[in-house]
Parts: C-alpha cells; sequence; structure tokens
C-alpha cells in the first residue's frame, strides 16, 4: 500500500480554501437534470457540457480536485485531450465515482444497499492506471418514522468500509460518503440523532477493516431538517449541529470533511459551510470543505441550455460559485456576493 503518497494526496484535497467539484452524475441522474434544463440527453451533450467544466479558465484556483464518473474519465476535448489531463494541467486532482448505485436490501422494506463490491479491484487498478489518484462510494440512508434500522446501518458502513480498504490497496485515496437523505419531515435533532449513529458505525467498521484513517475522507451530509418539516432551523443552529455531530464521531487522524450539498440551494449550502468556520475557527482537527454537484452546477447548466453561445457565460458561473465556496471555507462569504 502506498501509504505516504495516500496520505499527501488526502491531504492535498484540503489544500488552501479549495474544494472538491462533484461531476459524477450517473448517465441516468444526468440526463434527468438534462432534460430539466431543455438540453438533449444524448452522449455527445454530456460530453460538451463536460468539456465546459474541465476547460473553465482558473478552475484551478477554486478547485482541488474533481470526481468523474465512468463515461467521463474517458471522454475527450473537441481537440482530442483527455478530460483527465484538462484537470491535471490545472492542478486539480481527478477522482473517480465507484459505487453502482443502490439497490433494495433484503430483508429491510423500505431500505437500500449500495452495489459494486464485486470487480471493484480490477476497476480501481484500471481507474489508477488512467491518473484517478481518489474515488468516492455513497451509502443512502432514510429517515422516515420506522427507518433507518441498525441492520441497515452496519451493512452500508460495512460495505463503505469493505470499499475504503480496497481503494487503499490500490493506491487511491477513499472518500466515504454517509448520506443521511434531506427526504422527509424530520426534526434537526433527529437528523442529529441519525447522522451521530451513522457516523459513529462507520468508523467501527472502518477501524475493523484496517483502512487508514489518515489516508481517507469523509463526505457527510450537513445536520438539517427534512425538507417537509415543519420548524426550520437557521443557519447557525445547522453549523453547530453538524460541527458538534462530527467532533462526537469523527477521529482526530482523519485529515478532512467535505461535505455533499444534498440538495440544498447553492446559497444556503455556501452559508452553512461558512458558519461553520466563523463558530469554529481554529477549533477543529480536520479541515472542512466542500464536495458540492448541484450546489455550484445547478446554476452553471440553467446558463448552458446546451448552446455553444453560452459556454463562456457559463463557464464564469462555474468559477463564481466555485469562489463563493471558497469564500465560505475562509468564513468570509456573505449573502451580498450572491448578487
Amino acid at each position: 500500500m502506498k501509504t505516504q503518497e495516500l496520505i499527501s494526496t488526502a491531504n492535498a484535497l484540503f489544500a488552501g480554501d479549495k474544494g472538491l467539484l462533484a461531476m459524477d452524475e450517473s448517465t441516468s441522474t444526468c440526463n434527468k437534470r438534462f432534460a430539466e434544463a431543455g438540453i438533449p440527453q444524448t452522449i455527445e451533450y454530456r460530453r460538451a457540457y463536460r468539456e465546459l467544466i474541465v476547460t473553465t479558465p482558473k478552475l484551478g484556483e477554486c478547485l482541488s480536485g474533481a470526481i468523474l464518473y465512468d463515461e467521463t474519465i474517458y471522454q475527450s476535448t473537441k481537440d482530442g485531450v483527455l478530460f483527465i489531463d484538462k484537470l491535471k494541467e490545472a492542478g486539480i486532482i481527478p477522482g473517480i465515482k465507484t459505487d453502482e448505485g443502490t439497490i433494495n436490501l433484503a430483508g429491510f422494506p423500505g431500505e437500500k444497499i449500495t452495489a459494486g463490491l464485486d470487480g471493484l479491484d480490477d476497476r480501481l487498478a484500471k481507474y489508477y492506471q488512467l491518473g484517478a489518484r481518489f474515488a468516492k462510494w455513497r451509502a443512502v440512508i432514510t429517515i422516515s418514522d420506522t427507518i433507518p434500522t441498525r441492520g441497515a446501518i452496519e451493512a452500508n458502513m460495512h460495505t463503505l468500509a469493505r470499499y475504503a480498504a480496497m481503494c487503499q490497496q490500490a493506491g487511491i485515496v477513499p472518500i466515504v460518503e454517509p448520506e443521511v437523505l434531506m427526504d422527509g419531515s424530520h426534526t434537526l435533532e433527529k437528523c442529529f440523532e441519525v447522522t451521530r449513529n451513522v457516523q459513529h458505525e462507520l468508523f467501527h467498521q472502518l477501524f475493523n477493516q484496517n483502512v487508514d484513517l489518515e489516508a481517507l475522507v469523509l463526505k457527510p451530509n450537513m445536520v438539517i431538517p427534512g425538507t417537509d418539516a415543519t420548524k426550520h432551523a437557521s443557519i447557525d443552529e445547522v453549523a453547530n449541529a453538524t460541527v458538534t455531530c462530527l467532533l462526537e464521531t469523527v477521529p482526530a487522524a482523519v485529515p478532512g470533511i467535505a461535505f455533499l450539498s444534498g440538495g440544498q440551494s447553492p446559497a444556503d449550502a455556501a452559508a452553512h459551510l461558512n458558519a461553520m468556520h466563523k463558530l469554529y475557527k481554529g477549533k477543529l482537527p480536520w479541515g472542512l470543505t466542500f464536495s458540492y454537484a448541484r450546489a455550484i452546477q445547478q446554476p452553471v447548466m440553467d446558463l448552458w441550455r446546451g448552446k455553444d453561445e453560452n459556454v463562456e457565460k457559463a463557464q464564469k458561473m462555474l468559477h463564481f460559485r466555485a469562489s463563493l465556496d471558497n469564500a465560505a471555507r475562509r468564513g468570509e462569504y456573505t449573502p451580498a456576493m450572491e448578487a
């Protein structure tokens, strides 16, 4: 196992005020977003959109890493340059989504397990040869009156831990993503309870599977009430609940935490991250940054709409949104910056 290389890569992902761009939407998810924006759902339009992203000027000033999808890692610009090489030219570390989506968890109605461990060793070796230096695996936990169950949490976190061990064996830094979904009417307190239980079990499983915590990145949800909750939470309440949960569950050996946006608006995702840095500056054992997908990309896609004449305008929006999240990581973001 390339231990020092892994640790160096993990630390590099948290350099300065930079963060990660999750551009790893599956074909079905990307097509869904395109349909909503009136963009044709073809492989060429997906390629053109991702070319827009990887060729954005000065993107390396904002991002330390970008997570690709299997289709994307093989794609090239119109000039024949692999996207993965364009990212490296910009000083952005290429990563890869390795899970194969969720399936029903046998014996646990309403709950899911993530597929993709079969053949993962071979895929990781291939991705390493292509230049990927970190990977991502997402586990999905839903809150309702009856779930999540203990069995579903244990099964998902064990799978995440096995994936992480396999990544490190292949010389790839694992991002472990235990996402507690925002869907539902649950309270902030219920989200805190479930997220704490999930993260506690995750690190128990990682320890059992001999995963090196210094060569790993956590990509968690923020602690937020459900989208249908009757009681909302303030920016500071979300920031406090999220950091308190992390302090109770995440060992100091972990180099950094990169939040998913999980359906938050771009402004809310930035504001919550900003509040964590303002409230806890200098008090945390690990770095806190962003690993957003829609919270950065949705305004970009809305501007582009599949038209060549909109590329430059969309690229400026991509850089703008990423730079706002950089400001949030410094604790310097304000809503006035959105204008």
